[in-house]
């Protein structure tokens, strides 16, 4: 039923919406530096003017509102980059339609929707600050705060997007953002679905609400922008296969999968969060751009403010050997809690020549906890990690000819989990169609909080190490060639000290037993973890053909194997383009192979929402196919596609992580709809 409330209130509230008198807004602080984004900038085609009903407004109204483009309706990051609404379909648009919304070139999603990702592709340049609570398999579809986007609309603009899902189901994301003013902007989005899954027990849910704001006054000396967000994210976990024969046989009674035993069918997983930010600037100093429209001299004073509560719970009913023998209690009910708080004061001076100097000093609060101490006969456990964090820091952007350089810094002065962070980056424009880029990255960090202390029902899943693991230490250097007719070159070369993963200390029988998850703890690697990854991107078109190639490469340089990754990856995408019934329609369709190298895949482990290294089996080395048929009606795109065709023929053995299958062949229905008042 919620699923049908929300759409109703978005509708009827871009109805209201629709009847104020909108003008274009002004052009906000946050807002002067816009850069193109992937496929987000619309391309010239989807610039049509938007026409006035002649509602006897009189002539200048008309002329302003049919002076309004797609651009005037921006979309604006966490990071004050801006892109615009995007109603174009592009084969970039393909594979951004799916639950993440982004590209998922490098993951390798469950059988089912919402569950977990496994890595196909690492990067350690994008790492954040701050640890985090764990169950790293559970987020992918969070929206952290530099996550959430605003928006600078000229008039009210909803985006729907629908999707079916495996079974007995539905996806929707839903936006509806619009101007109270000419200067105040506002968003309510809602993404959530049901997955019941065609195995017997793997069914998965969410609902994430995010309200967001932005405010810029008439002088253009104080802006204010803020969100809110709540998000909780559900699945019943099985624990894979138990007699994996019954899948890999292909036998005709199993060819139903809700026919399949399971390891277990008493257990779930769930992620609650709770967000609210703030973010603030005012101008001391404001002087006006002048002709040559570069950048003005600013003085301007900021604040940042976010408070973020959040909970990872995993319950079973009854107690299960692939966990341990013996728990404390039954039935399990673990919980993990995290409330984080976080101010950083900043000043920032720009100049057309120096351009954009800023420093910053922050303190963030944590506390993650649990609900009472551990005393067993070897050792005391403590229930909570709390603590503050005094960290100064600066960044610097600038424009010289065709240079453009940025950099950003941070050290912690106070505190025990944290140590330092550099980025550094550079792009040189050799002419309109070649720009090279080069960056590096430098950052010293405590791993994640459930690495460092947890605590289970289960026996076996106690520990504490805040005091015996140090911090991880990374260096990466990044290389970049964006070329229009050669195609994208990207290289980064990482190299980690006191590599955090998890593992399992399970023997021989154990693993015999199936009981390998119930051995999984936290290790830390002392030798250096060397990783290299060159990725390459190209589209070839002829006529209303295309050929679209992404080819990835890695190597791992390592004393001990605890970080698997495929060697290689590679997705290739034959399509063909077209309008059709006299221009009214936009057709693509075409077919996508997607293959990587056999590895040994990570496990995954549903108590803690984590994946652990494996080193007893290879799983991979089999090709994905997808077809698909899209098209484009004004500013609605229709999505069909036959997931994984191959499986029909092919022999069962794709999985996503030990013991969890790949999906099936499936049949999937959707679309994305922008509507403009």
């Amino acid at each position: 039923m919620r699923f049908l409330i929300l759409p109703l209130l978005l509708f009827f509230g871009h109805a209201l919406m629709a009847q104020q008198d909108s003008l274009p807004p002004t052009k906000q602080a946050d807002s002067l530096q816009l850069q193109d984004k992937d496929s987000l900038l619309a391309k010239s085609k989807d610039s049509t003017k938007r026409k006035l009903k002649d509602t006897g407004m009189g002539k200048l109204a008309a002329k302003k509102e049919d002076s309004i483009s797609i651009r005037d309706y921006k979309i604006i990051s966490y990071q004050r980059d801006t892109a615009y609404v995007d109603t174009t379909l592009t084969i970039k648009k393909e594979y951004k339609y799916n639950y993440l919304r982004k590209d998922d070139f490098e993951l390798m999603p469950f059988a089912n929707m919402g569950q977990p990702y496994n890595e196909l592709g690492k990067s350690f340049s994008g790492i954040s600050y701050y640890p985090r609570i764990g169950a790293t398999a559970k987020h992918p579809g969070y929206f952290e705060k530099e996550d959430i986007n605003y928006y600078n609309v000229p008039t009210p603009m909803t985006e729907l997007m629908f999707k079916t899902t495996m079974e007995q189901g539905q996806f929707l994301d839903a936006l509806l953002t619009f101007n109270v003013s000419e200067r105040f902007n506002a968003s309510i989005a809602y993404n959530g679905f049901r997955s019941l899954g065609k195995y017997r027990y793997e069914e998965a849910q969410d609902g994430k609400f995010r309200v967001t704001f932005n405010y810029l006054t008439r002088n253009e000396k104080y802006g204010l922008r803020g969100h809110i967000a709540a998000q909780e994210m559900q699945s019943e976990e099985s624990g894979g296969l138990l007699d994996r024969t019954q899948f890999e046989d292909d036998l005709p009674d199993f060819q139903d999968r809700a026919k399949i035993d399971l390891l277990y069918t008493d257990a779930k997983n769930r992620i609650l969060g709770k967000r609210y930010f703030l973010d603030h600037q005012y101008k001391l100093v404001n002087h006006k751009k002048d002709s040559t429209d570069k950048e003005p001299t600013t003085l301007v004073m900021g604040h940042e403010f976010s408070y973020e509560s959040k909970i990872y719970d995993f319950e079973q009913t009854r107690q299960n050997d692939a966990f341990g023998q013996d728990p404390f209690l039954i039935p399990i009910e673990d919980r993990a809690r995290l409330k984080t708080m976080f101010n950083k004061g900043s000043v920032e001076f720009s100049n057309r020549t120096l351009g954009r100097l800023s420093g910053n000093i922050s303190l963030y609060n944590y506390n993650y906890f649990f609900n009472s101490l551990l005393i067993t006969e070897e050792e005391t456990i403590q229930n909570k990690l709390k603590g503050e964090e005094i960290s100064v820091g600066g960044s610097y952007s600038n424009t010289l000819g065709p240079f453009f350089l940025k950099g950003n810094v941070n050290y912690t002065v106070s505190g025990d989990l944290t140590g330092n962070n550099f980025d550094a980056m550079a792009r040189y424009r050799l002419n309109d169609n070649n720009s090279i880029t080069g960056a590096i990255h430098i950052s010293s960090r405590m791993p994640d909080f459930n690495y460092l202390l947890y605590q289970s029902d289960y026996r076996n899943f106690n520990w504490q190490n805040n005091n015996t693991f140090e911090k991880v230490q990374t260096q990466s250097i990044k290389f970049g060639f964006d070329s229009k007719y050669f195609g994208q070159l990207e290289a980064e070369y990482s190299a980690v000290d006191n590599y955090t993963y998890f593992a399992s200390t399970a023997s021989e029988e154990e693993i015999g037993l199936g009981q390998e998850t119930a051995f999984v703890r936290p290790f830390q690697e002392s030798g250096t973890v060397n990783h290299l990854k060159v990725k390459y991107e190209k589209e070839i078109k002829w006529r209303k053909w295309a050929l679209m190639n992404t080819v990835m490469y890695q190597e791992v340089d390592q004393g001990n194997q605890v970080l698997n990754l495929p060697q290689v990856v590679t997705r290739n995408s034959l399509y063909f383009s077209s309008d059709v019934f006299k221009k009214a329609m936009f057709l693509q369709t075409g077919v996508t192979f997607k293959y990587f190298t056999s590895y040994n895949m990570d496990a995954y482990n549903p108590l803690l929402g984590e994946f652990y290294i494996q080193n007893n089996e290879e799983l991979g080395g089999y090709p994905l196919l997808d077809v698909f048929i899209n098209a484009k009606v004004k500013q609605t795109r229709i999505y069909l596609k036959a997931e994984h065709l191959n499986s029909i023929f092919s022999e069962p053995n794709y999985y996503s992580a030990p013991n969890y299958p790949y999906r099936d062949f499936v049949i999937r229905f959707g679309l994305v709809w922008n509507f403009f008042s």
